[in-house]
């Protein structure tokens, strides 16, 4: 990397710094640490969900799965994101927000003790940050390769000065800053992304790239390739469904933060749009690169091979700074959220008196917390170290294990489903985690659609058949479902911010 390069990344790290700084004025208690208390505009709202869903993990795990396969990783992944988001936009995006707006929720899990039982939502909370810390300890990985690749930084060098350039904004700025990044990340995103776009172009010619799939090693270009199968591409559009609309935690927060019910449905419906369109301007170049980059050994590193060999100084700068604000961001947005949970709902109920804290003494208590998660996932990262640990993490067990989690949390939001208790929440997750560990460790030769839905399917056929075999549902829990069908403003129970309060903060 050049001067100009570091110049180009130096810039961006300042450019969060002020974000993290500015977002500071704004978080005054809790609820503005995790919910910016419905301020954030729908348009933001939905840009920062749609970014939430990145991380440098696309540029290695993903990437190495165009190189080898083809065009088959914008079916399997963005695709289905995409479609999920829509249908959830319908389904779960303003009920989120409705939980805020009515119920004073400030964690995705705060509800669940009101809506089940304690246990059901303790349980849920445990496993769910467990699985996070992984997650995320997957996506310091990524990120510490892509820098690896491109400024020969050792690998746990790359880990803690990303992980400390992470806390430092987000302990001061909570959800604010966290959805600012996002937005930051959005427009590095689209200069570089179309900065290799047209690099790629002026290499294979201006009729790039329709012309370029009789060149791709046979294959590349079906929608079907490699290790995807048709299976695991329902598979994952169930799984995303859940996952993208609040089975991952940190994404139903988007909604939660948007004025009102009406308008997070406006942000969901931007999001599934972006998804749709946009991850094909990123991953055109990456199914190109076999033809630029022939003969690598590791696919995850085509894009750091493809960057070197097409963009000049200053870009590929500003490409590593992409790469930066994506693993960040994203990371930010999952310690968030991972901090709402711990600190509405794990540590209450371990120690009591947390409950009696005085505003300042909870905002105190959520950054110390957001330290100590993203501290705790670097360490995992360090030690575990490897590029195939990135792609194992992300695609089988955060993917296979979020159908367990998420089944009881987003049913649990649908008045449909009002009847069904704790019983059934509680047998479902472990019905579907206990399914996961057997397909995956316990029995030889399991495919991917095997080890992502089968988990997920299982889930939701005991909570369904449980729950309607033994109805549990409460007067207390009914009401809470039912609550969640009208914003406040049109049943008269309270009043939303107008558009002039959102705007000013």
């Amino acid at each position: 990397m050049s001067a100009l390069d570091w110049i180009v990344v130096a810039g961006y790290f300042l450019v969060v710094v002020a974000i993290g700084w500015w977002s500071k004025q704004r978080v005054h208690t809790v609820a503005d640490f995790f919910t910016a208390r419905g301020r954030i505009p729908w348009w933001l709202s939905g840009i920062s969900h749609h970014m939430s869903g990145y991380s440098a993990v696309m540029f290695v795990a993903f990437a190495a799965v165009a190189y080898n396969d083809g065009i088959t990783v914008y079916f399997w992944w963005p695709l289905t994101i995409g479609l999920g988001v829509g249908i959830g936009a319908f389904l779960f995006a303003a009920r989120w927000n409705r939980l805020r707006a009515k119920h004073d929720v400030k964690s995705p899990l705060e509800y669940l003790a009101r809506r089940y039982n304690l246990p059901t939502q303790q349980v849920l909370a445990y496993s769910g940050a467990a699985l996070k810390v992984v997650d995320i300890a997957a996506k310091w990985v990524a990120i510490s390769v892509l820098l690896k690749g491109f400024a020969d930084i050792p690998l746990e060098v790359g880990i803690i000065f990303t992980g400390i350039a992470t806390m430092a904004y987000m302990t001061v700025g909570g959800l604010w800053a966290d959805v600012l990044t996002d937005m930051g990340q959005f427009v590095v995103q689209a200069v570089a992304g179309f900065a290799m776009l047209v690099a790629v172009m002026i290499e294979l010619g201006a009729d790039f790239p329709f012309t370029m799939w009789g060149d791709l090693p046979d294959g590349h270009g079906d929608p079907v390739a490699g290790s995807v199968t048709t299976w695991l591409i329902i598979a994952f559009l169930f799984v995303k469904t859940f996952e993208y609309n609040g089975g991952m935690w940190n994404l139903a927060q988007r909604y939660m933060a948007a004025p009102s019910g009406t308008e997070a449905r406006r942000s969901a419906l931007l999001s599934c749009g972006l998804w749709l369109v946009w991850p094909l301007i990123l991953f055109l170049p990456m199914v190109a690169a076999p033809l630029i980059v022939p003969g690598l050994t590791a696919g995850e590193e085509s894009y750091v091979a493809l960057s070197k060999e097409l963009l000049p100084a200053g870009l590929i700068g500003l490409m590593l700074a992409g790469f930066f604000s994506h693993t960040m961001a994203m990371v930010a947005s999952d310690s968030n959220v991972i901090t709402a949970v711990i600190t509405r709902d794990i540590a209450p109920v371990l120690v009591p008196k947390v409950r009696r804290l005085t505003e300042r003494a909870q905002l105190t208590f959520a950054r110390v917390t957001t330290v100590l998660f993203v501290s705790l996932s670097m360490t995992i990262a360090i030690t575990t170290r490897g590029e195939g640990f990135v792609l194992d993490t992300v695609v089988q067990l955060v993917a296979a294990t979020m159908g367990p989690i998420s089944i009881p949390l987003m049913l649990g939001l649908l008045p449909w489903f009002r009847r069904i208790g704790p019983t059934a929440a509680i047998v479902s997750w472990a019905g579907g985690l206990l399914v996961w560990y057997v397909v995956r460790y316990q029995i030889d030769g399991s495919t991917e659609a095997a080890i992502v839905g089968l988990p997920l399917l299982t889930s939701l056929v005991l909570y369904l058949g449980i729950g309607f075999l033994k109805p549990e549902g409460t007067a207390e829990s009914e009401e809470l479902v039912l609550s969640l069908n009208t914003d406040p403003d049109d049943d008269g129970s309270e009043e939303r911010p107008g558009r002039s309060e959102v705007a000013a903060g």
